[in-house]
């Protein structure tokens, strides 16, 4: 085997095939004179919207703020509970606090590191008013049970789908199971711009008017606000940007799928690697593994240029920033998952040839620790 250096991911290298067409994009964006909330944005809307077979598709400056606004939009009592993975990236504990209302946490299931559905009923309370499944990695979460579960007690369902584009649960995507759902399009996305980017889709027609407006101040006549709005809009380029990927997208998730099965195939077992179930169908936006000697393998693969992330190293119930702030603190797998879990290169640039380096160097180091 011929070692060479395996980035965890290099932006310049992934959207390289798409500079081309990102040029005659932004030159013909500049020259339009229209740069916010223009014909882009609206392609994009309509484009995005009819990939995942719905009505409707608001674009927002993050997905961060996708978040927020979905949660605003459904006007819930001031502090309703919310539920959510606990080993949820923070942002969304942050766009549930941010939109006035209260997260609570329940434990991940360690087949695939979402929501454990088993948990949920064990947390609603006459407060909680919605649950948020997040797709975590690019893999859907239950989405039967949880619809069930929602249904039973009256709860709305906002979806998470920041890392899960174009990922199916059975024959339906992702995003598409709930009152309303939130996309990112961070660079690092499956979908990436080339900037912060996100959107919002609903079937709703009035919660869509609603979002319209929110992301615009609350005005859908320029100068008359008729709630408390912020400003986040899909920027114009950025569209133009989505505009080209998205035509690549489902390429783009066939790719890393196809680099998954190499790691599925290839690594050793005492690794625990993520497990399918059928009819869940992940674009693996991240490939994530568990091992006790997390750190030790990190720091082998780093001598050798092989570069790894963890997703993510601390807990939001252990930011600082949120210290306090949940009744329950005692969530062991979750905590679990937290010090072991490792990413893996699994980019878009990268080839067959980098993953099964990864994969020979993995194999050797749990070798060289058995001896």
């Amino acid at each position: 085997m011929i070692l060479r250096k395996v980035e965890y991911e290099n932006l310049g290298k992934l959207n390289q095939g798409f500079f081309e067409a990102y040029q005659e994009k932004f030159h013909d964006v500049m020259k339009s004179g229209w740069y916010i909330l223009g014909k882009e944005v609206q392609s994009f809307e309509k484009a995005f919207a009819e990939y995942n077979g719905v009505k409707h598709c608001i674009g927002l400056a993050s997905g961060l703020d996708a978040l927020i606004l979905a949660l605003k939009a459904l006007d819930l009592p001031p502090k309703s509970e919310v539920i959510v993975a606990a080993n949820a990236y923070v942002a969304c504990i942050l766009s549930i606090i941010e939109a006035g209302l209260t997260p609570v946490l329940v434990e991940p299931d360690t087949k695939h590191s979402n929501i454990d559905v088993n948990h949920i009923e064990q947390r609603i309370t006459p407060k909680t008013k919605a649950i948020m499944p997040v797709h975590l990695y690019g893999y859907p979460c239950d989405m039967e049970v949880i619809c069930a579960i929602a249904k039973r007690h009256n709860l709305h369902i906002i979806e998470d789908c920041a890392q899960a584009h174009g990922a199916q649960y059975f024959d339906k995507k992702v995003g598409t199971f709930s009152t309303i759902s939130a996309f990112s399009f961070y660079p690092t996305k499956n979908l990436g711009a080339l900037g912060d980017a996100g959107a919002v889709l609903t079937d709703d027609d009035n919660l869509a008017l609603k979002l319209r407006a929110l992301r615009n101040y609350g005005s859908h006549v320029k100068y008359y606000n008729e709630y408390i709005g912020m400003n986040s809009r899909l920027d114009e380029v950025q569209a133009g940007f989505l505009n080209v990927k998205l035509a690549s997208l489902n390429k783009i998730n066939d790719h890393k799928r196809m680099l998954a099965a190499i790691y599925d195939e290839h690594l050793d077992e005492r690794y625990q690697k993520p497990k399918h179930q059928l009819g869940y169908h992940g674009v693996y936006h991240i490939y994530n593994i568990y091992h006790e000697q997390r750190d030790k393998l990190r720091d082998f693969l780093k001598q050798y240029e092989i570069n790894t992330e963890i997703h993510y190293p601390v807990p939001p119930y252990r930011q600082k920033a949120l210290v306090g702030m949940f009744e329950q603190n005692d969530f062991p797998i979750s905590d679990k998952m937290h010090a072991t879990t490792l990413s893996l290169p699994i980019s878009y640039f990268h080839t067959k040839e980098d993953i099964l380096i990864v994969c020979e160097l993995m194999n050797q180091f749990l070798h060289k620790e058995s001896l």
